[in-house]
């Protein structure tokens, strides 16, 4: 196997390691903070090219986390965003050629912040808010949010958070729902990645080499989401999000 050429930059190294850990505490249940990887990763090469070494990158890691949290998820919710995130991937699929990526990012960053603020604001004090009952088409609509910018960027976690965490799902039961809906939604985009060109020698080396990291990573982030409460969890999932949401606004106006 020849090293790739990418491993010669020290500054792509650090990034690398920092965006397959990011993506890999999200696979173990942290979900949303793998949005950050392809930002990340792209300071130091071109965000379609980090797209295409995370996504070998990502499937491997939803084999651990589907694996892990594989009898506890919510089939309800990812038979209706399941559809709607297939055409979203479609879509983004055609209009690859036209889109600005930044644009899409800011956009989400912005919805992002809002609503990690929002439901953090509604929760203050520990007051216990209602569960959301929203219709599935509802789950439907986002589902296309979530598959549009997850083929673009690997950024759906956000529109999933959005529709899912009012819900109120027990903290494992929602990151084993996150955990089967990106696995399907990851194999779903393969063909798009592959018809678009974008998987050559060097990027699935680099990405095989970057495997065992991922794998790691993806144990621990599991490993830290069984250990925590119901209600710590959501806080940090509400505060990653608000974080996740200002890292995206300023990515897309510093492009």
């Amino acid at each position: 196997m020849t090293w790739p050429s990418l491993f010669n930059d020290p500054a792509f190294i650090i990034a690398a390691v920092v965006a397959v850990v990011l993506v890999g505490l999200a696979k173990g249940g942290f979900s949303g903070l793998g949005a950050l990887a392809t930002p990340v990763m792209a300071l130091t090469i071109s965000p379609v090219l980090a797209a295409a070494i995370l996504l070998p990158i990502l499937i491997s890691q939803d084999i651990v986390s589907v694996w892990a949290f594989r009898k506890d998820w919510d089939k309800a919710i990812v038979a209706w965003m399941l559809p709607g995130a297939l055409v979203g991937i479609g879509l983004a699929y055609l209009l690859a050629a036209s889109l600005s990526v930044s644009a899409v990012m800011g956009v989400l960053g912005a919805i992002t912040f809002l609503f990690g603020a929002y439901r953090l604001w509604m929760e203050r004090g520990g007051r216990i808010v209602a569960a959301s009952n929203s219709l599935g088409w509802v789950g439907t609509l986002f589902g296309v949010a979530t598959g549009f910018t997850s083929q673009i960027a690997h950024a759906g976690g956000p529109p999933f958070q959005m529709w899912v965490t009012p819900k109120k799902l027990p903290h494992v039961r929602f990151a084993g729902t996150s955990s089967v809906f990106f696995a399907i939604v990851n194999l779903a985009k393969v063909p798009a990645f592959i018809a678009l060109g974008e998987f050559d020698r060097q990027v699935l080396t680099t990405a095989l080499i970057l495997m065992p990291l991922a794998i790691g990573s993806t144990l621990a982030g599991v490993w830290l989401v069984k250990r925590l409460d119901a209600a710590r969890f959501y806080t940090i999932i509400y505060w990653l999000m608000i974080g996740l949401g200002l890292r995206l606004v300023w990515a897309a106006f510093s492009a």
